[in-house]
């Protein structure tokens, strides 16, 4: 059993300092490596913020220095539990802000693979209405040894991180004010309901921010496979009519296999049209494209829809409907540079050059920075025997692509018309 001045020792924790140490030893103590917490916690940030530029999202990093007052509070929290020589571990304090949910598991190895961790600690709130808390990943870190060499003595060697999605932080902000600051905290259950439906509503904002992230992730996946097989389709149209000894590939179109076209879903249909474009089914890309037109949406979106059904429609070959389809995007969106730029390139395979200039100066008058454009227009104009243009063109296109093989060759070859 204690003896009385042991439970009076842990009653008052106040009075084991006295045994020892005083509160004004202990706030010098702490005090003396605040200048060394700050530096340290500086570098630190410095090396995460290197770290996590290879990320896609870019997530947001805070730093906080635990006040004495709330260090002594906890230290006296700790004796009252029996420890006998309090070790605060969250002195030091980083808190890293991520976009997503996928987000922090990315962070977590990143710090994994570049720190000596000597603590994970997962967080999370409890289903039960009556209990609130917040989700994170609390690591703590062990300070690297270049920067405690340097930066000295911080009272602690380890620092926490704490690791969040935006609104879990949001949420954990509102928490602490509410929880910790306040003296009366609510104890009726509709209230606690309140706070458990807020709770719950962050937690599936999240969840559906993510699975809109993922299906931005399918969409440019499939965006970028088609714009990547439409511009092999430019250079093997458009360039074969000058460079004309080159070998030019037909694409393989496969089955056509229509899909369902009942979804209700814009976006679904959007998807499965890029799915078939880039599967260079483009018969059942166009008819899924035709689809979503039925559906009347908004002008900027029958704009992108219209422009992906040319640019099928162009790698069917349908020239004159491609036309058609930008011609209607360029009606519902005019300053879209790229349609017109694509108007301008089917019109150039169909040998119509005054009006494919026209389109081409349409798009560089929205846009101004299209190498690409330039040298499609140059060619053009040697279509048409306006040489000195043609080198403009070509010399403005080869001025912000200096490496572009193809152009080099394309200015040689008006140089030899122009007997340079």
């Amino acid at each position: 059993m204690m003896n009385d001045d042991a439970n009076l020792i842990i009653s008052n924790p106040e009075l084991a300092l006295g045994l020892s140490h005083s509160k004004e030893i202990i706030q010098k103590n702490y005090e003396s490596g605040t200048y060394a917490r700050i530096l340290t916690l500086r570098d630190i940030t410095n090396r995460l913020e290197q770290i996590f530029s290879v990320l896609v999202s870019h997530p947001t990093i805070k730093t906080r220095i635990k006040q004495f007052s709330s260090y002594y509070k906890k230290f006296l929290n700790l004796l009252k539990t029996g420890v006998a020589n309090p070790l605060i571990t969250d002195l030091m304090g980083i808190r890293i802000v991520c976009p997503f949910l996928e987000d922090l598991l990315l962070v977590e190895n990143l710090i994994k693979e570049n720190f000596e961790v000597t603590e994970v600690d997962r967080k999370e709130h409890s289903n039960a209405f009556k209990e609130f808390g917040y989700e994170a990943i609390h690591l703590l870190i062990r300070i690297p040894s270049d920067i405690a060499r340097v930066r000295g003595d911080t009272g602690c060697d380890v620092a926490e991180i704490q690791i969040r999605t935006v609104l879990q932080d949001a949420w954990a902000e509102v928490e602490h004010e509410i929880f910790y600051k306040a003296e009366f905290n609510p104890i009726d259950t509709p209230m606690k309901r309140k706070l458990a439906a807020v709770n719950a509503s962050l937690t599936l904002a999240d969840s559906v921010f993510q699975e809109i992230r993922d299906y931005q992730k399918k969409l440019n996946g499939q965006l970028g496979k088609r714009r990547e097989t439409f511009y092999k389709k430019i250079e093997e149209t458009v360039d074969s009519l000058i460079f004309s000894d080159e070998d030019t590939q037909t694409i393989k179109q496969p089955e056509e296999i229509i899909v369902d076209l009942d979804s209700v879903s814009i976006d679904d249909l959007l998807l499965e049209a890029l799915k078939a474009h880039n599967q260079n089914r483009f018969a059942e890309a166009i008819a899924v494209y035709s689809r979503i037109l039925e559906l009347k949406p908004d002008d900027l979106t029958r704009s992108l829809i219209y422009k992906h059904r040319g640019m099928a429609n162009f790698a069917k070959s349908n020239y004159e409907d491609a036309i058609v389809d930008f011609t209607k995007a360029l009606e519902s969106d005019p300053q879209s540079y790229r349609v017109a730029y694509y108007r301008g390139v089917v019109r150039s395979v169909l040998k119509q050059f005054p009006e494919a200039i026209d389109d081409y100066t349409m798009s560089l008058e929205i846009y101004p920075y299209q190498a690409f454009c330039l040298f499609r227009r140059g060619q053009a104009y040697f279509h048409i025997g306006d040489y000195p243009q043609a080198l403009s063109d070509c010399e403005g296109s080869l001025a912000m692509e200096p490496n572009n093989e193809t152009v080099k060759k394309f200015r040689i070859l008006i140089q030899s018309k122009l007997k340079m």
